[in-house]
């Protein structure tokens, strides 16, 4: 039972983002999808509610299915893949292991965690594979962090309230 729910909703996190992602592509385009960087934020809550190889696997399934669909990432999936990745991972593991934090302390570490690792990732994957010689560490910066303050922002404000309350209908377990 718990395999087949960790199914389910590792697949409706994927749906839910590229719903999002559709959605938003045709009614704000580029910009808005860049402020609010949609597909992170259930690859996220995947890695925070259900755990951390399926966060993983939301992370990486997410862009590449929505590169098949949406042609986004426009420059497309690998690099997104690997930060995604990262970021469902490391939430997933930040749940399991933090064990002398609780509550919301433990999201919120779990989740600036992997929003840092999953950055670095994401660079080193376009600078030393993708773009290897073209991209430098100020791209990176500006690509990763700087283009992304919204995103961030809207990320630290939005999981942990989304996390809360599928904790208090019953959803996720309150770890």
């Amino acid at each position: 039972m718990k395999k087949t729910r960790s199914i389910v909703l590792t697949g409706l996190m994927i749906a839910i983002s590229i719903v999002i992602v559709t959605i938003l592509k045709n009614f704000g385009g580029q910009p808005i999808l860049r402020l609010f960087s949609p597909m992170h934020f259930p690859v996220m809550i995947a890695g925070l509610v259900i755990g951390p190889v399926e966060g993983m696997i939301c992370g990486i399934l997410t862009p590449a299915l929505s590169y098949l669909i949406n042609q986004l990432p426009p420059a497309g999936p690998w690099a997104m893949m690997c930060e995604l990745g990262t970021y469902g991972l490391v939430t997933g593991l930040g749940m399991k292991y933090l064990k002398s934090q609780k509550g919301m302390a433990k999201v919120y570490i779990s989740l600036i965690c992997a929003m840092i690792l999953g950055r670095i990732v994401g660079g080193l994957v376009t600078g030393f594979i993708l773009n290897a010689g073209e991209y430098s560490f100020s791209a990176w910066i500006s690509a990763y962090f700087a283009g992304t303050a919204p995103a961030i922002v809207s990320d630290l404000i939005l999981v942990p309230i989304i996390v809360r309350a599928l904790q208090n209908a019953g959803l996720a377990q309150n770890k």
